[in-house]
């Protein structure tokens, strides 16, 4: 039997393959263009792996019709487990795809985790594990995946920065910059690492450590997939912003955030959440808006992941766009069915009338209906920092519905744990002043 780059067994129809099948894995733990490539061999090698690995780049699409796309292959990946030889590796990666691609996300999480145990080299699969858990809040399984196989695969970088990023997402700090400086260490193009670290620093307030690090990295990012490039650039934009270089910021937009893949689910809701921070720290943003919610509009109603929907939803209602109010109703029925998840009903569906009232300008509505999600906001997915947009918005629609005494107990805290943001302090001087505590700041105890 042959193996894959990791050495992990693969069962081929067509021993011409195995590059292909190298190209995903390791294209999909490098968060490389090349994943794709396992597509060109789709009709020429019905192999379980190879079916498997193209109805989950299917699914990787993220929109309502992916699971459509995807069924072609789960049915030739399931029809070809009939052959003996194949694996129990591939056996369980073919079965945790089609649970994904029914919906069955679970179950699929449960095989993941049984393939890091018995396979801790198929990092393909700890990859898409951390994946489902990361949309599901689930941060603590994220890491428990990650060091179930760290040992065995402490050679690989990616693996490291798969480990970095769950630390992160733990608020484990130190933890998570010892394992992403390890990882690029091992090898320095490790985008998923540099990432990590841009959370890291991002957090703790090291802003022109991280400004300063993403842009030293920045040049290899070379070959990269949309979402890994976008999102790349999308953090070395924050990092700015903090710095109130709105013009650095809108440049980053035009040309490196924004107009890589347009159609694609992550592409879109970085420029969403990128446009949405610059107007919260007061820069007129232009048209971009339109531009962006031309091709929003074009998604119809997906509801694949709440965290998506949320950031769809108010780049459309920012743009004026009547979709805006036909995806709010479809958020609103789908979350009354009895069999949607909790999340849906209990967070989502209160965000999402929180966040079309802030677009709206119906502020003090923006403060009820987010105030009751808050809480509960790590349950719809996403990170830390891309989750930090709605308590942006939150904390704006306070201080616009004049509730200035709940914003300045938040957005001290905010300035006080990010002690070089221009950004921050520009706007808790601008609070304070409201407050009639102009020059508080200067004067001394006696």
């Amino acid at each position: 039997m042959i193996s894959d780059s990791l050495g992990n067994p693969v069962t081929l129809r067509e021993a011409g393959s195995l590059g292909a099948v190298n190209d995903f894995v390791e294209g999909f733990i490098a968060c490389e263009a090349r994943v794709v490539n396992i597509l060109q061999v789709a009709e020429t090698d019905g192999s379980p792996l190879v079916q498997a690995c193209c109805a989950a780049l299917h699914m990787f699409a993220e929109s309502g019709q992916a699971a459509a796309h995807a069924a072609p292959y789960v049915a030739r990946a399931q029809a070809g487990l009939a052959d003996a030889a194949v694996s129990s590796r591939e056996r369980r990666f073919v079965t945790a795809v089609s649970a994904w691609a029914a919906g069955a996300l679970p179950r699929a999480i449960a095989l993941h985790e049984e393939q890091a145990r018995d396979w801790p080299r198929d990092l393909a699969s700890v990859k898409l594990g951390q994946y489902h858990l990361f949309n599901a809040g689930n941060s603590p399984g994220m890491l428990r995946l990650a060091l179930q196989a760290l040992p065995a695969s402490s050679d690989v970088p990616y693996m490291h920065g798969m480990a970095a990023f769950a630390w992160e997402q733990c608020h484990l700090l130190p933890q998570a910059e010892a394992a992403a400086r390890h990882a690029i260490a091992l090898r320095h193009k490790e985008p998923w690492a540099h990432h990590a670290l841009a959370h890291v620093l991002l957090t703790q307030g090291r802003l022109q450590e991280g400004l300063d690090f993403m842009r030293a990295v920045s040049p290899t990012w070379t070959g990269l997939n949309s979402f890994m490039l976008t999102h790349n650039w999308w953090h070395t934009a924050l990092f700015a912003l903090e710095f109130d270089r709105a013009d650095e910021v809108l440049a980053l937009y035009d040309q490196r955030v924004w107009g890589v893949a347009c159609d694609y689910s992550q592409d879109q809701i970085g420029a969403v959440s990128l446009l949405a921070r610059l107007e919260l720290a007061g820069v007129d943003v232009g048209p971009r808006w339109q531009v962006l919610a031309d091709h929003l509009v074009r998604r119809g109603v997906d509801l694949v992941l709440p965290f998506l929907d949320l950031q769809y939803l108010y780049g459309l209602a920012r743009a004026g766009r009547s979709q805006a109010d036909t995806l709010l109703a479809a958020i609103d029925t789908h979350a009354q069915r009895p069999e949607t998840a909790a999340v849906w009903r209990e967070v989502a569906l209160p965000a999402a009338h929180g966040l079309m009232a802030h677009a709206r300008g119906d502020h003090a509505n923006a403060v009820r209906h987010l105030g009751s999600a808050l809480p509960r906001m790590l349950e719809v997915g996403g990170s830390h920092a891309q989750r930090d947009l709605f308590e942006q918005i939150h904390l704006d629609a306070l201080v616009h519905s004049g509730q200035w005494m709940g914003a300045q107990n938040i957005l001290q805290q905010r300035t006080n744990a990010q002690p070089e943001s221009r950004r921050l302090a520009r706007q808790a001087d601008d609070l304070l002043q409201r407050l009639g505590l102009a020059g508080a700041l200067g004067t001394k105890a006696t």
